[in-house]
C-alpha cells in the first residue's frame, strides 16, 4: 500500500471541495472507504456548521482536509455593482422577487474559520482564491495541519512557495466552479491542465495535485505521469449518490440540451466554468465584483432552484462533464484508479 505524502490515502485520488452543499459529510466518507481523500468545503457556511461536519468526520476515523477561501482586499465597486442589479431586474421580476444591495463583508467568516482550525487542527488545509499572510499559514502548520494553497499560474506557485506552504492545488482553466485565480479581474486563457501542471513543476519544488477537466482514468494517469502526486476530481462526483447535489443540477448534468461549458461572472463576479445557459447567455458582460455578485444573485438562484429552473442556476462543470455517472462514489472512484 502506497501512502501519498501530502494526502494520506490508498489512492492518488482526491475528492475536490465543493461549496454550496455538494460535498456532504456522507460523500467524505465514501471516498475515504473507497481508498481516496476527501475534503470538506467551507465555503458559505457558517463557522459553526462547519465545526459540526468536522466533528462527524473525526469520527470516522480518516485522514482528510477542510477548504477555506481566502478573503479579497479589493474594495467592491457599488456603481458596478448597482448597474449589474438593474440588468438583472427582468430575471427577478420573471421570478417574482426583488433584489436588494449586497450587505456582507463578504469575508467568508475567515478569522473565525481560521481560529478554529488553529485550536483544533484537521489534517491537511487547502486555501482557495488567494494567500493570506504568511503567519495564518504558519500557525495552521503549528497546530499540525498540511497547508497547500490552490494556483492558476507559475506566478501564483511561486508566491505559495515563497510563503512557505507545503504543497500545491495546480487547477487548469478546464476545472467547472470558479477560477481559483489570485486576480479576480484577469482574463483566463485555455491550457490543458497537464501543460500547467509540467510549467509549475518546473519552476517549483512543491508537490503538486493536479485538478480541472479531468474526464476518466486515461487522464488520471497523464495527470499522474505529468508529475503531479495526486488527482483531484470535482465535476465527476456531481451525480455521486453521496453528494448533496440538487435534483434539477444533476439532472442538467445528464441532459442533452446542455452541449457545452463556459467561464463566465454572471452568477458571482468571479470567472467561474458552468453547463452554458440562459441565463449566462444574457449576461455576458457582468462586473468582476465577487463576492458581491454572489449575494447579488443569490435569490435568483435560490427561487430558480425551487421552481427547478436550470436556466438560472449555477451549473458549476468542468470540461469533463460528459463522464459523470450517477453511481455510488465507490464505483466511481473505482473507475478513476482502474488505469493506476
Amino acid at each position: 500500500m502506497h501512502t501519498h505524502s501530502l494526502f494520506h490515502s490508498d489512492l492518488p485520488l482526491i475528492a475536490a471541495p465543493m461549496a454550496g452543499g455538494i460535498s456532504t459529510v456522507a460523500l467524505a466518507r465514501a471516498t475515504a472507504e473507497a481508498g481516496a481523500f476527501p475534503f470538506l468545503a467551507a465555503g458559505y457556511k457558517t463557522p459553526q456548521a462547519l465545526d459540526d461536519e468536522i466533528t462527524q468526520v473525526r469520527q470516522f476515523g480518516v485522514s482528510f482536509g477542510v477548504n477555506l477561501f481566502v478573503p479579497s482586499s479589493v474594495p467592491v465597486d457599488r456603481a458596478k455593482v448597482e448597474k449589474y442589479r438593474d440588468q438583472l431586474r427582468e430575471d427577478a421580476e420573471d421570478l417574482g422577487i426583488s433584489l436588494a444591495f449586497p450587505s456582507g463583508s463578504g469575508d467568508d467568516h475567515w478569522s473565525e474559520k481560521l481560529r478554529m482550525l488553529i485550536e483544533n487542527p484537521v489534517p491537511v488545509v487547502s486555501l482557495t482564491f488567494g494567500l493570506p499572510d504568511a503567519h495564518s499559514i504558519k500557525a495552521l502548520q503549528t497546530a499540525g495541519s498540511t497547508v497547500v494553497a490552490t494556483v492558476t499560474t507559475v506566478d501564483e506557485a511561486q508566491s505559495a512557495e515563497e510563503l512557505g506552504v507545503d504543497g500545491l492545488i495546480v487547477q487548469g482553466p478546464r476545472a467547472g466552479g470558479h477560477s481559483a485565480t489570485f486576480d479576480v479581474s484577469r482574463p483566463i486563457h485555455d491550457c490543458s491542465t497537464r501543460d500547467l501542471v509540467l510549467a509549475i513543476t518546473s519552476r517549483t519544488t512543491l508537490p503538486v495535485v493536479a485538478t480541472g477537466g479531468v474526464d476518466g482514468p486515461f487522464m488520471v494517469r497523464e495527470l499522474l505521469d505529468a508529475g503531479a502526486q495526486s488527482v483531484a476530481v470535482g465535476t465527476l462526483l456531481l451525480r455521486a449518490d453521496e453528494a448533496g447535489t440538487s435534483q434539477t443540477y444533476r439532472d442538467a448534468v445528464g441532459d442533452a440540451q446542455f452541449t457545452e461549458t463556459v467561464l463566465t461572472r454572471a452568477f458571482t463576479g468571479r470567472l467561474a466554468r458552468s453547463l452554458r445557459n440562459s441565463f449566462i447567455d444574457r449576461h455576458r458582460d457582468a462586473p468582476s465584483e465577487f463576492p458581491t455578485l454572489s449575494e447579488l444573485t443569490l435569490p435568483i438562484r435560490k427561487e430558480a432552484a425551487k421552481r427547478h429552473d436550470a436556466h438560472r442556476l449555477s451549473l458549476w462543470a468542468g470540461t469533463g462533464w460528459r463522464s459523470a455517472r450517477s453511481e455510488p462514489t465507490k464505483n466511481i472512484i473505482d473507475w478513476l484508479a482502474s488505469e493506476l
